[in-house]
């Protein structure tokens, strides 16, 4: 069996998942409960998950609120889904910007502020090709 790795890159701003925007630290709890919840049943398929969490100073603040598997963006690996920004007061008081927005996605029909799980589990398919 050959080996496999994925690699979960999550992008903030802030220090750490308790110290970030209110839908980036939502975003991150989401995305270490679908690990853990997918991890047992890969790894038995012979791919390891790791999660890498990467604070971005606040001028990347375009990039925050994002998720890589592999390196390759999630609105990348769901058909149909398109990056947005909206006004975000959390990010305002990290960064200290009055007018801050954050990254959201839309898709079918829907904005989401943080990445839904579902979301995030479609998309580890996706980037290992089991979809």
């Amino acid at each position: 069996m050959v080996e496999q790795e994925l690699v979960v890159e999550w992008r903030h701003i802030g220090r750490d998942i308790e110290n970030t925007c209110e839908r980036c630290g939502e975003t991150g709890r989401a995305v270490m409960d679908v690990v853990e919840e997918i991890r047992p049943i890969l790894e038995e398929e012979g791919i390891t998950v790791r999660v890498v969490e990467t604070p971005l100073e606040n001028a990347a603040i375009g990039e925050s609120n994002s998720i890589l598997f592999n390196g390759m963006p999630l609105e990348d690996l769901i058909e149909g889904m398109e990056v947005t920004s909206t006004p975000c007061a959390s990010c305002a008081c990290i960064t200290g910007q009055d007018d801050a927005t954050c990254r959201a996605v839309e898709y079918d029909g829907e904005r989401y502020e943080s990445t839904p799980p579902e979301l995030i589990a479609r998309a580890v398919l996706k980037a290992l090709g089991l979809e």
